[in-house]
This record gives structure tokens, sequence and C-alpha cells, in this order.
């Protein structure tokens, strides 16, 4: 079992890549996918994160209101910092999970705390995908249909892209074209050690 850490700040493009090394063979696990199971009602996270930051970022239907959370959780480091410490454990576990499960030698963990979190120390290589900081922006207000302010709020929240590619076994640059990235993708798929 090889363990891929795919990571890059929000905006970037890792979901992109991860498509490419799922079209070359990889298991994904979306560490953000795991996020939005945690969050359900009915989870015990969903209590923990309720009890933390109060009934005001459910929604009617009891679920939590994610838009709600993140303007906390964005423009508060320390609330940010709650809410890791409520999630990041539990994550930890359902990753751990999917790995032992897969039905690939190669896994991807895509994550975008992965370093922060402490589960890059659990991959065998660190990939981190990059993007400029304007292209970031118009992804997050065109794309994710987000207004100018969330998006920069969201995109100072955020720890240094330079700290994580100093971190990085691989950097795949996704400010170009898509065949520029699924260039570099195959290039760094192709030095993955396999079982002789």
């Amino acid at each position: 079992m090889y363990v891929i850490g795919l990571t890059g700040n929000i905006a970037v493009g890792k979901t992109t890549v991860c498509n490419m090394l799922r079209g070359l063979g990889a298991h994904i696990i979306d560490a953000d996918r795991l996020v939005h199971k945690l969050l359900a009602k009915g989870h015990p996270v969903h209590d923990q994160v309720v009890s933390a930051f109060g009934p005001d970022i459910l929604r009617p239907d009891g679920e939590i209101d994610r838009a709600a959370l993140g303007r906390i959780v964005f423009s508060d480091a320390q609330a940010l910092a709650r809410l890791e410490a409520i999630t990041h454990p539990a994550v930890g576990e359902m990753i751990e999970q999917e790995i032992a499960s897969s039905p690939t030698d190669v896994v991807v963990v895509d994550a975008v705390k992965l370093i922060e979190s402490g589960l890059g120390e659990r991959c065998d290589a660190i990939w981190v995908v990059t993007a400029r900081r304007a292209q970031q922006l118009q992804r997050l207000i065109e794309q994710r249909g987000m207004s100018e302010h969330d998006a920069r709020q969201r995109l100072r929240a955020q720890a240094s892209q330079a700290a994580k590619v100093r971190r990085a076994d691989v950097v795949i640059d996704n400010s170009g074209s898509l065949q520029r990235t699924e260039k570099q993708v195959r290039r760094a798929w192709a030095r993955i050690p396999r079982p002789s």
C-alpha cells in the first residue's frame, strides 16, 4: 500500500488532480466528504459541534448550516481551532478505516489540513497542488458562488501555500492548462515505487 497525502489551499484544483489520479487507478479518500458525514444530524460529532457553537448554526431541519459555521470559524482562529479539535480525530479514524479497506495499492488522502492535522505523517509522500492567489479568488467567486469578501476571508484563514510547498515531495502547479497539469501528475505517478 502506498499512501499519497494530497493537499493545497482552497480552490487550487485538488479535485482536478484527484480525478486524474483516480483515472490512473488510485483510490481517493476525500477528507471534506468525511467531514460532511461527521456533521450530519445524528452523528455524535454533529452534537459536539452544536454544543461548541450553539443552536444558531442549525438550519430548520436540524442539520448544520455549513455556511453559517464557516462564517464563524473563518473569521476567528480560535473558533477554527475549536472546530478542528472536534473533527480532526474523527476524520483521522475514518481515513484509517478507508485505507485499510482500499481496493487498490495506491491511496490518495485529499485533505486541505493534511499537514496541520498530522495526517501527513501517515503518508508515504506529500503532494501539494498550487495555483496563483488571483486564480483561487476567481474560482471561489465564479465556481463556488462566494462573495469576494467571503472568498478573501477563506483565503486569509488558510496556512501559507509556501509552507505547504516546503513540506512537499511532489508539487503540482495547477495554474496552467489541464494538459500541463495532467503531464505533471503522470510524471509523478510514474515515479511511485511499486512492488516487484
